[in-house]
């Protein structure tokens, strides 16, 4: 533990991205708590395994509820809780691991169903919590403590996968970018529909990308990372596939989708409304299957 942040650096490595997605999201929802008049507490965050799971435990000021769940898992968890409780702000928080490898399957359901929650990923390019192996987001022919030969498989690009699974709010941030990442977060939870942040947050123990993604003049590095321009086309998914297909990071809202359909969660507040499903004993069915 260093003096600095003595009390938290035995959860995360001092430097960590995470810290930065963190205190964005104390941020965002604080500023949503007094546009809507609500108290933080009617907010649940969502998490699954991972460096990234541990930030349900280091929120600071009023505290929201927060469930620690099981790896990959967190957004079918997230419809399990925002199904009967529409009423309640659900965030889900998770890694590129967690998220985009044994989790990945959940994105494309989610986004059909136009959950009303908003996820937010911390992607390392690594799985930092077990020490360096390879991520699917990692560059190919990395070595690493999985890939002794480098890694075989390319890398995923997240934003793409996104918006072919049908997402309909999609921000790519930057965990140094703390202020605007808060308001992106806020915006995200505001959209009234499955919408996902994005973040680069760079594991300085095992890929410390800061400077790829900032860039260095001295050492003749160019960014990875850029703003998007003012010109893009947010409601245009042709216009976000565009800007997203190259191996640079735009930073910024890539896509938001116009005429929203109706979350899935309303759509179930309503179903139970008009059908009013009578409530019968396992024995009562039991005698109407033999009928």
């Amino acid at each position: 533990m260093s003096k600095r942040n003595a009390l938290y650096d035995f959860k995360w490595c001092p430097g960590c991205g995470d810290f930065g997605v963190k205190v964005a999201i104390e941020q965002a929802l604080a500023k949503r708590a007094v546009e809507k008049q609500e108290s933080i507490e009617k907010t649940v965050i969502i998490a699954g395994i991972g460096c990234s799971g541990n930030l349900v435990h280091l929120q600071e000021g009023p505290q929201p509820f927060a469930l620690h769940g099981i790896h990959g898992r967190a957004l079918p968890i997230a419809y399990g809780v925002k199904g009967p409780r529409p009423d309640l702000n659900v965030l889900t928080v998770g890694g590129d691991g967690d998220m985009l490898s044994i989790g990945a399957e959940h994105i494309g359901p989610q986004a059909r169903r136009n959950l009303n929650i908003t996820t937010i990923v911390m992607d390392n390019g690594i799985y930092g919590l077990t020490k360096g192996q390879a991520s699917p987001t990692t560059n190919v022919d990395v070595v690493t403590s999985t890939t002794r030969y480098g890694k075989l498989d390319d890398k995923l690009n997240p934003l793409m996968a996104y918006l072919g699974l049908g997402v309909g709010y999609v921000v790519s941030e930057l965990s140094s970018r703390v202020k605007p990442l808060g308001e992106a977060i806020k915006d995200a939870m505001d959209y009234p529909g499955f919408s996902v942040v994005h973040v680069q947050s760079p594991c300085t123990t095992y890929n410390d990308t800061y400077a790829l993604l900032k860039g260095d003049e001295k050492k003749g590095i160019e960014p990875l990372a850029f703003p998007i321009p003012d010109t893009h086309d947010v409601t245009s998914v042709h216009a976000a596939m565009d800007l997203v297909k190259g191996p640079r990071i735009p930073i910024g809202l890539v896509y938001r989708r116009e005429g929203e359909s109706v979350p899935a969660d309303v759509r179930l507040r309503d179903a139970k409304v008009r059908t009013k499903v009578e409530q019968k004993s396992v024995d009562a069915l039991l005698r109407e299957m033999v009928i």
